[in-house]
């Protein structure tokens, strides 16, 4: 365990913008995110800023020759699958936006605590991920693409990881999707040895991970181990006993897991990031910028931004690429990544800002966080509110 402690503390030295949550000595796992200002600073997030998101000590993989990943389950060809034989492979590059299923928790405990790690609203962050399409590497071992029960009865992709987490009674980290989507193309599924356009770090999957687009980061296994071929859902912790979504009646008391299924997709989500929960500004213009996304491939449509806390609504401007107005259903949008919006505000008094989002199947987020609370804190996507404080030249 010390060796993970270690790199933790090689991590703080080298990238110390990163805001620790989740760390003392002898402490794991390691989790952080970047300040909100930072993050919106560009389109694609840099390695540096990207949140960290672990469930154990992280793996170190130092002999990469012997490094291999085995298919195996419900299949007639088990197969062990080096780097040289993902490589092999196409390569694809995928644009696309991981998120936390507890991103913005720390708002939803203000309500009732919530039990998680407290992210603010940078548990988020968009890159471009380079590697193999599952689709493809399914093939290796003889599963067709868009297939969605191979001849001995599996329908769910299992990915396991190398990591170990105290969950699991100290085995691995897991998760599983459907097999309908895993043979998809179109679903972009990725075994990833890139980010950015770089060889992953080991924050981040070294030396491989699966990146499943537009559905919760607990999905895309990092330091992949084996991919397992099943009948059913993953009986994982992180599957079966966590990142579900109940309704505020639920507590620790009388909850039942086996009620709810796994959550995927994530929904709309939007932040205002150029301004804190609490800013001092001087009366007269102020820009309201930050990040929207949906999951499920589902783009923005609108974002709205209030300066009077829901009353009255400006839309604001969308883009991925500077200057140019990002369109939802345009081809040579990035279907699987955010949105960046931005608009400039008149601020005369002290008020409540707020923004929401639209996406493309018309889905907005809900106004309030209390009609979405939930016991273990995730998916709060209720209007994101800031306060500005307004002085004059002296303040």
């Amino acid at each position: 365990m010390l060796w993970a402690c270690c790199y933790c503390i090689a991590e703080f030295l080298l990238h110390p913008v990163m805001v620790f949550l989740y760390f003392t000595l002898l402490q794991y796992p390691f989790n952080a995110e970047p300040p909100r200002s930072a993050l919106v600073s560009s389109y694609v997030t840099p390695v540096d800023l990207f949140y960290k998101r672990n469930h154990g000590p992280i793996p170190v993989v130092d002999d990469i020759e012997r490094y291999s990943v085995l298919i195996r389950g419900l299949i007639d060809n088990p197969r062990e699958l080096f780097m040289r034989d993902i490589k092999m492979l196409p390569k694809y590059n995928v644009t696309a936006t991981l998120q936390c299923a507890g991103n913005r928790r720390t708002a939803m405990s203000k309500v009732k605590t919530v039990k998680g790690v407290g992210w603010d609203v940078s548990a988020i962050g968009n890159g471009v991920w380079g590697g193999a399409k599952l689709a493809d590497v399914l093939e290796l071992v003889g599963i067709s693409k868009l297939t969605s029960t191979t001849k001995s009865g599996g329908k769910h992709v299992e990915f396991v990881s190398i990591d170990k987490c105290k969950e699991e009674n100290g085995g691995p980290y897991k998760a599983s999707i459907p097999l309908s989507q895993a043979t998809n193309p179109e679903a972009d599924v990725l075994v990833a040895y890139e980010m950015n356009g770089e060889p992953l770090n080991r924050d981040h999957g070294y030396p491989l991970r699966v990146v499943v687009p537009g559905v919760i980061g607990a999905r895309s296994v990092k330091w992949l181990d084996c991919i397992n071929i099943i009948a059913e859902e993953s009986q994982g912790f992180f599957m079966q006993k966590d990142y579900k979504m109940f309704p505020p009646s639920v507590n620790w008391d009388n909850i039942n897991w086996s009620t709810r299924r796994p959550q995927m997709d994530f929904p709309v989500q939007s932040a205002i990031c150029s301004l804190e929960d609490v800013t001092a500004i001087k009366p007269g213009k102020v820009k309201v910028s930050g990040y929207a996304a949906s999951g499920g491939g589902r783009g923005i449509d609108r974002v709205d931004v209030s300066v009077d806390g829901g009353k009255t609504w400006v839309e604001a401007s969308r883009y991925q690429k500077p200057g140019v107005q990002y369109i939802s259903d345009d081809m040579n949008s990035d279907k699987w990544a955010w949105v960046l919006f931005d608009v400039t505000v008149d601020a005369p008094q002290s008020t409540e800002i707020v923004v929401k989002a639209v996406d493309s199947a018309a889905n907005v987020q809900p106004e309030n966080v209390q009609e979405i609370w939930n016991l273990r804190g995730i998916l709060n996507t209720s209007w994101h509110r800031v306060q500005v404080r307004v002085g004059h030249s002296n303040m």
